[in-house]
């Protein structure tokens, strides 16, 4: 996007947004492709369409959506990205977005987001760890902080999380699962008293308008406590594959 430039492409395109009903458009059309290898170290390309993306960003709207200040921490190359631009854009919040060296050095990330007022923070387990380590270090209260989603990985209570929210009782850590084909499909708010937290949280219940099956190698449900796969369904799954039409 050139500003410089005396007239703009867009000059001669309408001021409205198109009626998406006239260009023939559905929820079934994508959102984004985003590719993951998995556990197969094959790429795929995931199909996400806006009817997924939708179903999650609207299964928990927390009463009188607040208008929060999220920070765009993600980088595009992760699923997390759509949910940091898409939640703060739903509730009519304000995108904080932040240099590379700040994502990198961790060290100046509890300071910055202080200094821009941060309400609501997406970082996986290894990052929410981190910050909480080099938060501990410093001490300064982060006041402005309201929510906390952590995902991508396996929720792990250590004394330096305790030890953050327990500081901070006014910030909830919401607990989240779910593989790239499905985004999340599990939400766990954990209590706001960290010292009750299990060593290990819980990933939580499907979101609204999605099914999880725990089944066995036959494709039946298997007995509480019996460990199985993980199957699900719902308005949270991708379309297919863009380059896997056999996983499709």
């Amino acid at each position: 996007v050139d500003l410089d430039t005396a007239t703009p492409a867009w000059a001669n395109l309408p001021a409205s947004d198109p009626d998406p009903r006239t260009l023939g458009l559905s929820a079934r059309h994508l959102a984004y492709v985003i590719y993951t290898s998995g556990s197969s170290g094959t790429p795929k390309g995931v199909e996400m369409p806006h009817g997924s993306l939708m179903n999650l960003l609207w299964s928990s709207p927390e009463l009188g959506a607040p208008k929060r200040r999220t920070l765009q921490f993600t980088t595009l190359n992760f699923d997390v990205s759509f949910q940091e631009l898409f939640s703060c854009w739903r509730d009519g919040g304000l995108l904080v977005l932040v240099r590379e060296e700040t994502r990198a050095d961790f060290s100046e990330l509890p300071d910055f987001v202080w200094r821009e007022g941060i309400e609501r923070l997406f970082l996986p387990f290894v990052a929410l760890n981190h910050f909480a380590e080099v938060w501990c270090a410093r001490g300064a209260l982060l006041p402005s902080l309201r929510e906390v989603y952590t995902a991508g990985e396996q929720l792990r209570a250590t004394p330096e999380l305790r030890s953050f929210f327990e500081n901070h009782p006014r910030a909830r850590l919401i607990n989240q699962y779910g593989p790239t084909e499905t985004h999340a499909i599990t939400e766990h708010r954990l209590a706001a008293d960290s010292s009750c937290w299990p060593q290990l949280p819980p990933i939580g219940r499907p979101i609204a308008n999605t099914r999880v099956y725990l089944l066995d190698g036959h494709g039946a449900p298997v007995p509480f406590g019996v460990m199985g796969e993980l199957y699900i369904g719902g308005a949270g799954v991708a379309r297919g594959y863009l380059n896997r039409p056999e996983l499709t």
